[in-house]
């Protein structure tokens, strides 16, 4: 991808950014080494690894990168035979414990264990390959990088020790030699302090000759000798052998930690490259969640579809979503309008997000977009004149025109801005159409800006061309970045002009000096916008009808689902309740004729007629009962029967509906099935309807159930307002179906927090008529008393 490109679109800015997200200079290199590719199966890994990035940061937060530095050059140096400094093997250290924290931190992640939702991430971390054993021998052995840890081995050790000890003689030594040259006046100071690794007092220049010893130094007066006395010089011998010793040990353990990091150093460089471009993943990731983005469906089709797009480096409060695409049913876009920066918006977002994605970035719009892979992208946007060529504007743009021109290949993008602009417009326009043309002709993907009128009915006229324009709103003088496909715009140079204080009689003096078919054809873009609104805001209201009448079928269809399994129910329900009302009269009528029977050998004939013949009628009116598909129960309630009323016909066993008031005469019209009768009122007793014989039952059953185990107190001392209100409510709902009529709730007395939160409660509570504070004997002001509805 050009560098100038790059620049023009400000995608530099975004690297810029995208920069300042790495955590390490290791994936700061990685980030300058990376390219735009155009290998679609390529960049398709790229977006991945970007997605499974904030998978992760989600699910675990930002990777633990810290203290990770290159140290190939140390490596090369152990490889070398050289010796690593103590800082240097703690550098290394520390890229050791990374490899392995990073490596955890994503194979610890749930999303591995499917093996799909960090696929890649998951097969990067199993390159990198962790030595706990070198790395613990390097950070139990160097505290920093010039301190070496006593621990570092059992010599070392011990040599300290000896130290220790053999300062504290020397110490001790001098201390008593310090006071008897200081009762004699010898010393400048009564102190012991060191010059060249030994121990020496300062000693008055005239007294140098009384106080034995070697001169290691002299103060700059001259006045001051610090010599070491004889007395402690085979002392200071010693001490210096144990410090020569304690250095060479120290080379040893380096020397030692050194060769240990030579015998995996293929291992620790392959871990730094790879460390580098994790970090470079996850700023990528990072990125994404900072700007709200998605990972874009790719295409090489040359298609693009941006939704709900917006640009990044416009902040987050200014910048206004907008919809473009093109790249499928016409492959040439030409955007017009006025000159207010939204036509320039709207070719940088195309091509940033094309650059973006083709990087690996996901882009800022909404999911679902689509970016075509290109080979190239090309753009000549801005005002680019230059002083130092001597260059005009037309000149600076046509010279980017022609290379263009010289470097396009297949699948290449083009974006020109103001294209033929700077120039006579009869000849800019001409040309302009011609350049369009020309990359028509090759089927490039091209979004160009311009005003010129003959662009627009190019677009018109032309295939697989097509106007765009921006939105532009006339009272702010500012553009909305809606961008609008298939609409030409207008410059509204006339609108503007107006707007801010041109004298009218000027702007018709410049309008009547137009050619009259340009009059016209401004025109007709004027109406067409107004049409398009008022198509788009009657497009809108009916999606919004269409949605209510959906959204309404949707309900009444569930409605009657409701409706005719609750029927369902309720005739199941009866003819269950039917049945077994007859099963019990068969057995009864069964058990009185078992009876008749057992007493018909012990009567004489005649009698024994009469038997047979009331046994005949039992087994009759069995018979009959048992083609009875229901039996209506009746629930007279002793109010007169009236219009509504839902009644049994005694005379015709059959359930009906009072449809009028009783006549005078005392007879109502019945609707009974199909037919409609007058009956007399007499004839007739109050029945339930099925639905409310099905409440009522349920109901009952309920209150049965809740009346065995509902108390008429609850305790709710120890709980929180919240755990409180909870109880309450249940409570009282159960109190209420079981049919109590007053409870109490024991809240304690305490600070009166819980107490105060339950009278609010209670105040609005809609099964609670009154409430009060228990009195004496109640429990007092620790005890609340509820009267419930009936």
């Amino acid at each position: 991808m050009k560098e100038k490109t790059i620049k023009v679109l400000e995608f530099d800015k975004i690297l810029e950014i995208l920069e300042k997200k790495t955590e390490t200079d290791l994936g700061k290199e990685y980030l300058r080494k990376s390219r735009v590719l155009s290998d679609i199966n390529e960049i398709r890994i790229k977006q991945k690894e970007t997605s499974e990035g904030i998978t992760l940061i989600m699910e675990k937060g930002n990777p633990p990168f810290n203290g990770v530095s290159s140290v190939r050059d140390y490596i090369k140096r152990a490889e070398l035979g050289g010796t690593l400094s103590a800082g240097m093997l703690l550098k290394v250290g520390h890229s050791l414990r990374a490899s392995r924290v990073i490596r955890n931190y994503i194979k610890s992640s749930t999303g591995t264990k499917d093996g799909g939702n960090i696929k890649i991430l998951s097969q990067m971390a199993e390159g990198l390959i962790p030595n706990k054993i070198v790395e613990e021998a390097i950070t139990n052995a160097i505290i920093s990088e010039e301190e070496i840890s006593d621990n570092a081995s059992s010599t070392l050790k011990s040599i300290r020790k000896s130290i220790v000890n053999k300062n504290n003689v020397i110490r001790n030594r001098l201390s008593n030699i310090v006071s008897t040259l200081s009762a004699k006046k010898y010393l400048q100071d009564a102190i012991v302090t060191i010059r060249n690794d030994r121990h020496v007092v300062p000693v008055k220049q005239e007294y140098r000759h009384q106080v034995k010893g070697l001169i290691h130094d002299q103060s700059s007066t001259g006045a001051t000798l610090f010599i070491e006395p004889m007395a402690i010089v085979e002392l200071n011998n010693e001490l210096s052998t144990l410090m020569i010793d304690e250095k060479k040990e120290i080379e040893r353990i380096l020397a030692e930690l050194t060769d240990l990091v030579a015998a995996i150093s293929e291992e620790i460089q392959s871990n730094e490259i790879l460390l580098g471009e994790l970090d470079f993943i996850f700023a990528k990731s990072k990125l994404s969640l900072h700007y709200n983005c998605y990972e874009p469906v790719l295409n090489d089709e040359g298609y693009i579809n941006i939704k709900k797009g917006r640009h990044p480096l416009i902040p987050k409060n200014d910048v206004v979503p907008t919809d473009i695409w093109l790249g499928k049913e016409f492959r040439t876009l030409i955007i017009t309008g006025p000159n207010t920066g939204g036509k320039t918006v709207c070719l940088k977002t195309i091509g940033l997000f094309t650059l973006m994605a083709q990087f690996g970035l996901h882009i800022p719009a909404k999911s679902g977009s689509q970016i075509g892979v290109f080979n190239n992208v090309f753009a000549d946007i801005g005002d680019e004149q230059s002083i130092e060529q001597s260059l005009s504007t037309f000149s600076s743009h046509m010279t980017n025109i022609v290379e263009i021109f010289n470097e396009i290949e297949d699948n290449s993008l083009v974006l020109l801005d103001e294209v033929g602009a700077g120039t006579d417009p009869v000849e800019g326009a001409a040309l302009a159409t011609s350049i369009l043309e020309e990359l028509h002709g090759r089927n490039v993907v091209t979004a160009a800006t311009t005003h010129y009128s003959e662009l627009k009915i190019y677009a018109l006229t032309r295939e697989g061309v097509i106007n765009g324009s921006v939105e532009f709103d006339v009272e702010t003088l500012s553009p909305t970045y809606k961008v609008l496909i298939g609409v030409p715009g207008k410059s509204n140079a006339f609108e503007i002009s107006k707007k801010l204080g041109l004298h009218e009689y000027i702007i018709e003096i410049a309008r009547n000096s137009i050619e009259k078919n340009d009059v016209q054809f401004e025109d007709a873009l004027i109406q067409i916008e107004k049409d398009r609104k008022e198509i788009e805001s009657t497009k809108e209201e009916i999606l919004r009808l269409k949605k209510e009448q959906k959204n309404l079928s949707e309900k009444l269809k569930i409605e009657e689902e409701k409706i005719k399994k609750r029927k369902e129910r309720i005739v199941d329900e009866a003819k269950a309740e039917a049945k077994e009302i007859i099963e019990n009269v068969k057995k009864d009528t069964g058990e009185m004729i078992s009876r008749i029977e057992r007493y018909s050998s012990i009567i004489d004939k005649e009698s024994r007629k009469d038997v047979n013949d009331i046994k005949s009628g039992l087994n009759k009116r069995i018979k009959e009962l048992s083609k009875t598909e229901y039996i209506l129960e009746t629930t007279d309630d002793g109010k007169p029967i009236k219009k509504g009323d839902h009644v049994y016909i005694k005379s015709l066993n059959q359930k009906g509906y009072v449809l009028t008031e009783p006549t005078d005469d005392g007879k109502v019209t019945v609707q009974a099935g199909i037919m409609k009768l007058s009956v007399p009122v007499n004839t007739l007793v109050k029945t339930e309807s099925e639905d409310e014989k099905s409440t009522k039952k349920a109901k009952n059953k309920m209150y049965s159930l809740k009346s065995k185990n509902i108390k008429t107190s609850i305790d709710l001392r120890g709980m929180n307002l919240e755990e409180a209100f909870l109880e309450i409510d249940k409570y009282l709902d159960d109190a209420y179906l079981s049919g109590l009529k007053e409870v109490q709730i024991i809240h304690g007395k305490g600070t009166g927090v819980l107490r105060k939160g339950i009278a609010e409660l209670l105040r609005t509570h809609r099964l609670v008529v009154k409430h009060r504070l228990g009195e004496f004997g109640e429990g007092g002001s620790g005890v609340t008393v509820v009267t419930l509805k009936s």
